[in-house]
């Protein structure tokens, strides 16, 4: 069975627009376009939408999505039973969310009494969970259930006063690489400072540094498309910049 794309478009809330862009990229080509230009779409093209769509909702980008399709190993299984369970995380963070403003709200109307840390516990179990979807099967094959445990349990301790200092010592590291990509020097004093920002960086939830261990980390950032993303995305260069750094530094 074929689908025009007013069909598709209809059936799935995605528009013409956004199918003729996905088209464009590669991402959603049409079965044909018949004889009067209109693209026609088949089951095939029907079920990659769906999944493209699913995706689009766990936010993932068009590329990523893209690289993920176009796989030959991808199987549409495992990808279901992975995308229900994120799902299903995303829902756990929702209702711990809501949990936190209903409780917020009895403290403003002096029900009940809240902690500094009580206030916060909801964003960092979410973006613990976060990061388990994103990245907990490569690190934790790497480093063991146990290290990641514990790390995830220091993370919980900390305080809003560390959190804004793992962020601020962050933004003084991206602000480095920028520089640093702009000049390499391995032997200077900005590429010194970025190894000892990041390994300060790393001591707010790291159960115990290693150099070992700060080497198989920035490893990862250029051997895994997400976390390269992560720091390329802010100056092009940033990982591998920050891997030639480590490495430098900790040999």
């Amino acid at each position: 069975m074929t689908y025009t794309i007013k069909t598709v478009a209809k059936l799935s809330g995605v528009s013409t627009r956004t199918l003729r862009y996905y088209d464009e990229i590669s991402l959603l080509k049409p079965v044909m376009i018949n004889s009067s230009g209109y693209r026609l779409y088949g089951d095939e093209e029907i079920n990659r939408l769906q999944q493209i769509l699913y995706y689009r909702e766990l936010n993932f980008s068009l590329e990523e999505i893209k690289l993920i399709l176009d796989n030959p190993n991808f199987d549409i299984k495992k990808a279901l039973q992975i995308q229900y369970q994120q799902l299903l995380s995303r829902k756990e963070r929702i209702e711990n969310l809501l949990l936190n403003i209903k409780k917020t709200m009895q403290y403003y109307q002096g029900e009940i009494d809240m902690t500094a840390s009580d206030k916060f516990s909801a964003f960092k179990v979410q973006q613990i969970t976060q990061n388990e979807q994103q990245y907990g099967d490569e690190i934790r094959s790497k480093y063991g259930t146990d290290q990641v445990d514990q790390a995830n349990k220091k993370y919980l301790r900390l305080t809003q006063a560390d959190m804004d200092e793992m962020k601020l010592v962050e933004k003084q590291l991206f602000e480095q690489l920028a520089a640093y990509v702009s000049k390499p020097n391995l032997q200077g004093e900005i590429a010194h400072e970025i190894f000892e920002l990041h390994k300060l960086w790393l001591s707010f939830t790291l159960p115990e540094y290693s150099a070992d261990m700060h080497k198989g980390i920035v490893t990862m950032y250029v051997e895994d498309e997400r976390f390269k993303m992560y720091y390329d995305e802010k100056e092009p260069g940033s990982a591998e910049a920050l891997y030639q750094i480590i490495h430098h530094y900790v040999s």
